[in-house]
This record gives C-alpha cells, structure tokens and sequence, in this order.
C-alpha cells in the first residue's frame, strides 16, 4: 500500500535592473523590473495562493508546497505502480484531488506497511496514506498482540469504509467459506494489517491438531503470489484488493472470495497528533471534493462507490 516524482514549489521573480551612472547628473536608470507579486505554484499549474484551501495549511507545508506521504505502493487499487513507475490508484486519485484543494503536491513515497507510522512519528512523512484502518490501537498507539502502548498514537481524518475478505484460489475453496473454517489450513496476509490481526486472533481459537499457519509478508503481491502457487491455502486483504485482485488476476480465472466481508471500518489518513492544523486542513479538503463531487468519481473509477462516505470525520474508528 503506499513512488512518484517530487514537485518543489518555487518563487518566480525576476529582476532584470540596469543602472547607468551619468557622472555629472547622478542618474539611476531602471529597467524591467519583474512581478513581485505572482503566486507561488505547486509545479502542476495550480497556484498555492489562490487555492481554495491553501489558508488552512501550516506555513510550513504551504511554504514546502508539497505534502511527503508514507504509502505501501502495492495494494491495488488502492496504491500501486503503473507501467511506468508511478503511484496510480484510489488514493493517489483522492490525493490529487484534495492538492488542488490546497495547492500543494501530495508527494507518495514508497514503504511498507508496518513501517508507516514509525516513519510518521519519526518526521520521514507528513502523513500516511495507504488503505489503514481507523482504531483505537492506532489511535493510542497500543500493539495489538501486547495491548501494551509503544507509541503516542495518530489522528485519523476518515474517507472511505471497507472491511476485510478471504479469497482462495478458484475452485480450490478447502472447504473455507469464513475465519472459523481456518483451523489446519494456511493463510497469507500482509504484516501490520487487520487481515493479519484478525489472523492471529483466529489462531488463538484453534484446537490442539489444527494449527492455523500465517505466512505474513511485506505486502500484499507476494501474498497473491504465495497464494497462487499454491503454498497457502487462502489470503486476505481489504475488501477492495481482494475483489480487484479477484477480476484482475490470471483474466479472472485465479482467485475467487470466500464467505462475506467482516470488520467493515473506516480508511483514514494518519496524521501526527502534534500536527492538528495540518489534520484540519485535510478534512476540510476531503469534505470539499466529497460535495463538488469528485470523490464519488474517483471512487466509481476504482469500484469502491460502496464504500463510500457522506462526511470525512476525525478519528471515527472503534
């Protein structure tokens, strides 16, 4: 889940100044003298001073004219790489769209998953964008094998709703139709996920002789790779991936889901709990392309309309 080129927002100004001194007059003559007062653009055309929004933002960020945001660029399609490298999908698209809002570049940066929010906390990013599930843990930062707080937690400016599915290979179901038939099989799951906490949760129900193996990875392909092989008997992922990587792999014909979706939670944006003024700026950019339209455009694009929310809210996860 989830790079793209960095734009840098510069100043145009320029001064082109001749002065000629006349020995006995003293004269100064000046000649074409450049626009002091053009806006600043964020490096797609949009200028930073008459975005909408662009007030909201800390000085910083507007000043920077761009936001850097931590993503794990493999989870389609929500964030992945295009032929060419670039960060394409749901969240880039909504990205974008709220940049325009703000008039600043929202920057994606590769990473992996489980490290998002130590490079949040650590200043790598300004956010996180990358298909995370709003909770309490997160939000207070507690691991949730420990329950034990090993962080100062993050804000969530919310955007999309969607819960977590299994799939299998197709015609090869194992007899898996839901978490409880999991007892004695194999399942793939990207690490730091709900997919993998939902897992180890199911583990722990197992009866002796019927060990439920998890094979974590650093992102979702190689678990559709591990899946296909054969090595696993099942994967999970967010709804979205799953039913994208159903449609789309092998034409249609590798994968098919099993049972329903559980665990339907809120997508946020991470945002540090220190940067409150940032936070707000992103809600408000979120709820301004949520009523022009655009976000049901962009989320009809990508087949996630059935997530889709009325409102971004702070912190709405459980």
């Amino acid at each position: 889940m989830t790079a793209s080129s960095t734009r840098r927002t510069t100043a145009i100004r320029s001064r082109l100044a001749a002065a000629g001194a006349i020995a006995v007059a003293g004269a100064l003559l000046l000649t074409g003298c450049g626009d002091q007062t053009k806006d600043k653009s964020n490096g797609s055309g949009a200028s930073v001073s008459s975005a909408p929004l662009a007030d909201k933002l800390p000085k910083e960020i507007r000043d920077k004219g761009k936001i850097e945001v931590g993503s794990d660029i493999a989870y389609a399609p929500v964030e992945f790489k295009d032929s060419t490298g670039k960060a394409v999908g749901l969240d880039p698209d909504l990205a974008a769209a709220m940049g325009k809002q703000l008039g600043v570049t929202l920057d994606f940066q590769n990473g992996t998953f489980d490290g998002l929010l130590t490079g949040l906390r650590s200043g790598r990013y300004d956010i996180a964008m990358s298909a995370m599930t709003d909770n309490k843990n997160r939000q207070e930062g507690i691991d949730p094998d420990t329950n034990k707080k090993v962080g100062e937690g993050v804000d969530f400016v919310d955007y999309l709703t969607a819960g977590v599915s299994i799939y299998t290979r197709k015609g090869d179901t194992q007899g898996i139709n839901g978490w409880s038939d999991l007892c004695g099989k194999k399942i793939a799951v990207e690490r730091g996920t709900v997919s993998n906490d939902l897992a180890k949760q199911e583990a722990k129900k197992c009866p002796g002789g019927k060990k439920l193996t998890i094979e974590p990875f650093d992102d979702d392909q190689q678990s559709q790779t591990r899946l296909r092989s054969g090595g696993v008997d099942a994967a999970s992922s967010d709804f979205p991936v799953a039913a994208y990587a159903v449609k789309t792999s092998g034409g249609g014909k590798d994968f098919q889901i099993v049972g329903q979706q559980v665990e339907a939670a809120p997508y946020g944006i991470a945002v540090a709990k220190k940067d409150t003024q940032l936070r707000d700026a992103l809600q408000a950019a979120m709820n301004a392309i949520i009523k022009s339209g655009e976000y049901a455009k962009i989320l009809q694009k990508w087949g996630a309309q059935d997530g889709a929310v009325q409102e971004s809210v702070i912190n709405g996860g459980k």
